[in-house]
């Protein structure tokens, strides 16, 4: 897919999925819910403070059944009550509203009703951009806040795994630093030569090629790997950005949007369920766009491992 409207066009032709909504008592949520029954791609249940949500659902033109709405007007307690939705199969995905981030978060890794299975979760975005002609994935920019070499190990499978259900094949993943090169004392270069070297290796599952470090011009753009003379698979057409920390991400995908245009879809990777998690501020099209990538991940087995050596006696 090079367009996220390519996800809309494949959802359809899915089964209808439940979305369980924690906090909906916000405009744009609505709205991207509206669009999602409108558009056959899923039906939503929304928890929050019941009087605000009806009130937004009638001045959008949006029907909603009498038992559509869970009214809890906590947002910490929306989420829990969400979570648990999903978690006992009431609901095929979360997503959040118009609550933090943090809180939300601490429902879905909540031991008792959250969605946990093992693995780590971190956050995806894809973007559309007007100059490039592919969708390129930014992680993590919501959820690992300071990840660590083997953290970074996981996010890269996280997002290699959204990347093939995108239909994107053989993603190439470009660590990301603030200079090509190795260099003891910034530790971002450190980790995105070790990825490298283990992508090498085999550490890495075939269908992937991930190099490093980068920095962001010379991974998107083919004039400034070449000008700067940075050679190999993944220089200047890198389709998955791993940054070196939340700040960075973040700073990135705000910067795709409110300066070039872009349109996002966000997403939690490696949980029990798809989890819809964009910014409050996002438009109602980012988050209808991020609710039709969560239907498209449904269902979808993540089976990427790691090789990591272990002691042998």
């Amino acid at each position: 897919m090079k367009k996220l409207e390519e996800i809309l066009d494949a959802v359809r032709e899915y089964p209808i999925k439940r979305v369980a909504v924690a906090a909906a008592e916000d405009r744009t949520v609505v709205e991207a819910v509206k669009l999602a029954a409108d558009g056959d791609v899923a039906e939503t249940v929304l928890g929050g403070d019941e009087r605000r949500i009806r009130q937004l659902a009638e001045r959008a033109g949006f029907r909603l059944g009498k038992n559509q709405v869970v009214h809890e007007p906590v947002p910490e307690m929306a989420a829990l009550r969400a979570a648990e939705l999903v978690s006992s199969g009431k609901a095929d995905a979360l997503m959040k509203g118009y609550i933090h981030t943090d809180d939300f978060l601490r429902a879905v890794l909540d031991k008792g009703v959250g969605l946990r299975c093992g693995l780590r979760m971190s956050h995806v975005f894809a973007c559309e951009l007007p100059a490039y002609d592919r969708l390129v994935l930014v992680t993590d920019s919501a959820m690992n806040i300071a990840p660590d070499l083997e953290a970074k190990a996981e996010i890269v499978l996280n997002a290699v795994h959204l990347a093939h259900v995108l239909g994107i094949s053989e993603p190439r993943v470009a660590c990301l630093a603030a200079v090509e090169l190795l260099n003891p004392a910034m530790q971002a270069t450190v980790d995105a030569t070790c990825l490298h070297k283990m992508w090498d290796r085999g550490q890495f599952p075939p269908g992937c090629i991930v190099d490093g470090p980068f920095g962001f011009d010379n991974a998107v753009s083919p004039g400034a790997a070449e000008h700067k003379n940075i050679g190999g698979p993944v220089a200047g057409v890198a389709d998955i950005l791993l940054v070196p920390c939340i700040e960075s991400g973040n700073i990135v995908v705000k910067s795709f949007v409110y300066s070039a245009g872009a349109k996002v879809a966000g997403a939690v990777v490696g949980a029990k369920a798809p989890v819809v998690l964009t910014s409050r501020a996002d438009s109602a099209e980012s988050k209808f766009l991020s609710i039709a990538m969560a239907v498209l991940t449904c269902g979808v087995e993540r089976a990427l491992r790691l090789k990591v050596g272990r002691v042998h006696y």
